[in-house]
């Protein structure tokens, strides 16, 4: 059974244990991880908890999702696998050589 959740509206200053902190008030965390853009290192807005079990991933979705956390409201709920996505092209792959 799935114990992720992904957290949408977070406010940019967010940090990891801020975001363990508030999930923690509704049961054990096991993981907490603000996505941040890999060239400016800055938060994204967005990330995902994972709890100890189900039934306290359903109480942090009732308990968070639409709160409000920062000015900005919180959507929570449960994570999806990340989709396949095609291989990026890094172009010249058929170019002819004269």
């Amino acid at each position: 059974m799935n114990k992720k959740l992904y957290v949408g509206g977070l406010p940019y200053s967010v940090t990891d244990d801020q975001l363990q902190e508030l999930f923690a008030a509704h049961g054990t965390v096991e993981s907490a991880k603000v996505i941040t853009d890999r060239y400016t290192d800055r938060s994204r807005g967005f990330g995902f908890v994972e709890m100890s079990t189900p039934e306290e991933c359903q109480a942090a979705i009732e308990a968070l999702n639409g709160s409000e956390l920062g000015g900005r409201t919180l959507t929570v709920n449960m994570s999806r696998p990340r989709a396949d996505r095609p291989p990026r092209g890094g172009g010249g792959g058929s170019r002819e050589r004269w």
